[in-house]
């Protein structure tokens, strides 16, 4: 169990929790305000990475992702100050991953230009749909247009660029998704990540969903016809699937993501952000004050975790199958069985191999195409019958 993590890498999450506007669907910790002080946010985030760092010496930082809310509200100042503090703690990997993610609507060619100087060299970009009236139904600010502006900018600036579609959306059909996928792909990017729609309590659309007033979404054989379509299209266009819901050129997947879904250990600093430590050989989750204005008076006050709790081999193991077999390398079986300190029960693996919801490849169990259109059902059958899967 030593060092376990080193086989995932070390990434550092950064948390902006503002945006313009809060969308229907999200659930993310996100929250609108008419003024932020800016010069305030980042002497916590730099107070943040130096108490990180104190526990976390003699690293080698494999990304930097800067999440949120809208990180493009970002001046770009403090983008930079954020990634120059972290590379001044940790060894900076050559070829180290620098994401940032925006909305179409926040974007300007001279802040673009700042985030590449200050050493972004990623963007995942919203767009979520690519028709007008479904970007109203969603809380968009942009539209189409803008949002292919909003490409043209990027490209620009960066060499690796990213964006987001929903679908299995309201009213949508499957030759509706179809098409605007084609779209898409028409667009020749590197890497796309093509969420299917979901309705989560606590939302705009949770909660209307609750009330019968959110009509036309689809069911569950339409939404299963889109997710095959979507694998469909990527492969033949050359961004097969690497996980559940993220396609890429080989060579373009997301290296921050990838520490997630390989049980590496990640700090996570800013409102709502998680993180896991491996520390003195024992493994932590870490979490912090959703509230801004709480955890921003938390870190004046030299407190920059709201909690951290020791996680059990058990809990690390169904973490490391749950994540691992999102992805299309899948599960390390050598790997989980050192973690869990015992096997997979074969009997379950046979079982679902069996009825082509998983395969084996070498030493990795991978779910199939159809496992991953099913994939809390393939974990819940795996895991230990005291631990359960997360919603997907």
């Amino acid at each position: 169990m030593t060092a376990e993590w080193r086989l995932g890498g070390f990434g550092l999450y950064v948390h902006w929790p503002f945006c313009a506007a809060k969308c229907p669907y999200c659930d993310f910790n996100s929250h609108v305000s008419s003024s932020i002080d800016q010069d305030s946010w980042l002497a916590a985030y730099l107070a943040e990475i130096d108490r990180v760092a104190a526990e976390t010496p003699d690293r080698v930082l494999n990304s930097v992702y800067f999440g949120g809310g809208t990180p493009s509200l970002m001046e770009p100042r403090l983008v930079e100050a954020i990634i120059d503090r972290a590379v001044s703690h940790w060894t900076a990997a050559n070829d180290i991953e620098i994401t940032l993610e925006a909305n179409p609507s926040s974007i300007e060619a001279d802040r673009f230009a700042g985030y590449r100087a200050s050493g972004v060299n990623r963007v995942s970009m919203g767009f979520q749909a690519l028709n007008d009236r479904d970007l109203k139904a969603l809380g968009r600010l942009h539209d189409v247009e803008t949002a292919l502006r909003a490409l043209d900018v990027a490209r620009q600036n960066f060499d690796r660029i990213n964006f987001d579609l929903i679908y299995a959306r309201q009213n949508q059909t499957l030759a509706d998704w179809k098409g605007e996928l084609e779209r898409a792909l028409s667009f020749d990017p590197d890497h796309l990540s093509l969420y299917q729609l979901t309705i989560e309590d606590g939302t705009a659309f949770g909660d209307r969903f609750a009330r019968g007033r959110l009509k036309g979404l689809p069911d569950d054989d339409l939404g299963a016809d889109m997710f095959f379509l979507t694998q469909d299209l990527t492969e033949a266009a050359g961004l097969p699937a690497y996980e559940v819901s993220n396609h890429a050129r080989p060579g373009e997947e997301s290296r921050h993501n990838f520490i997630y879904w390989s049980a590496g250990d990640y700090a996570g600093i800013g409102p709502g952000a998680h993180g896991r430590l491996t520390l003195d050989d024992i493994r932590y989750a870490t979490w912090t004050e959703l509230s801004p204005n709480k955890w921003l008076a938390d870190i004046t006050a030299g407190r920059g975790e709201a909690g951290r709790s020791r996680l059990s081999r058990q809990d690390q193991a169904a973490e490391y199958l749950m994540m691992g077999l999102r992805t299309t390398r899948g599960l390390d079986l050598e790997r989980y069985s050192i973690i869990a300190g015992l096997p997979i029960d074969d009997n379950k693996i046979k079982d679902l191999t069996e009825i082509g919801l998983l395969r084996s490849d070498r030493d990795h169990l991978i779910a199939t195409r159809d496992g991953r259109a099913v994939l809390n059902a393939v974990i819940s059958d795996l895991l230990p019958d005291q631990t359960s899967a997360p919603s997907r």
